[in-house]
């Protein structure tokens, strides 16, 4: 059997996250190997912000070339509109969900503090609970915002903590954020790994490694921004938990000055969880005038 071929960017984190999913796969008695693959996200101006689904089309590319046999993503980077010839074979466990600030605590941060984050969904719930901080819009991986931190070019950054704990930098977290103050990103903390469609044997490999709970979380999540009309950058968040036969669904949005902002948390058994979704959507664009990201 020849050698499992894994799409990924060659960031420190995408690698990393690439190969949580080669040693489950080697642990399956697999033989696996990385393609690394250079995404327009990658090679973007310094100063710009990806679009959406930027991180990902260059991995869905080599897998409809046949260059590799699955790739791994960010499950929060994955444009809702499915390219119809991939699909998300398996979701393996969760990492930590929450956002992160690092550099102060959301009770430390001096007056008029800059935030350094290029998501507006992170800055307008951080401008709801301190409306005397200011945006800072700062892009590049998370060693470069880092860098930039250190070097007084912004007062605190706000990270998905599951990829700072994931780079061994979780010593850098100041505070984890609940998700309440802060409802992080659809499927932020999970990785999604893709295949082909038509690609039988590789997608029955993949189901090992597949978390049902996980699953019926990031759907649910991703129903939820869908259910408001967003993307993947809108300022709305989302997030499932399973419990037993239960789900819960708390969803959350907010302008991008965060003068206005509504949650609701809803829940039900676990076959009502695209109910619940279609529902917390719409409530939240009932009171919460949704902008598209500048």
């Amino acid at each position: 059997m020849s050698a499992l071929r894994i799409a990924t960017r060659g960031s420190a984190l995408a690698l990393i996250q690439a190969r949580l999913v080669e040693a489950a796969l080697r642990r399956l008695r697999l033989e696996v190997e990385l393609v690394p693959v250079v995404s327009a996200g990658d090679v973007r101006a310094a100063g710009t912000a990806p679009g959406e689904g930027v991180f990902v089309r260059a991995l869905e590319s080599a897998l409809l070339a046949g260059e590799a046999d699955l790739a791994v993503h960010s499950a929060k980077d994955m444009p809702l509109e499915a390219e119809p010839e991939l699909v998300v074979a398996a979701y393996p466990e969760r990492a930590d969900p929450r956002d992160a600030l690092v550099g102060a605590t959301l009770a430390s941060a001096g007056a008029g503090a800059r935030i350094g984050t290029d998501s507006w969904r992170r800055a307008g719930f951080l401008l709801r609970l301190r409306p005397d901080l200011r945006h800072h819009p700062l892009h590049g991986n998370v060693d470069t915002r880092l860098r930039k931190l250190d070097a007084g070019e912004t007062d605190l950054l706000v990270l998905a903590s599951a990829g700072l704990d994931r780079l061994g930098r979780g010593d850098r977290i100041a505070q984890r954020l609940s998700a309440e103050e802060v409802t992080p990103a659809g499927g932020q903390g999970a990785l999604a790994v893709q295949a082909r469609r038509g690609d039988r044997r590789v997608r029955q490999l993949l189901a090992a490694l597949d978390r049902p709970d996980v699953r019926l979380a990031v759907d649910t999540e991703r129903e939820v921004l869908e259910a408001t009309g967003g993307t993947c950058r809108s300022p709305v968040g989302a997030l499932a938990q399973v419990a037993g036969e239960e789900v819960q669904v708390l969803a959350a949005a907010v302008t991008a000055d965060g003068a206005t902002y509504h949650s609701v948390v809803l829940r039900g058994a676990l076959g009502e969880a695209p109910r619940l979704a279609a529902e917390a959507g719409q409530e939240l664009l009932a009171h919460v005038p949704l902008e598209p990201p500048p």
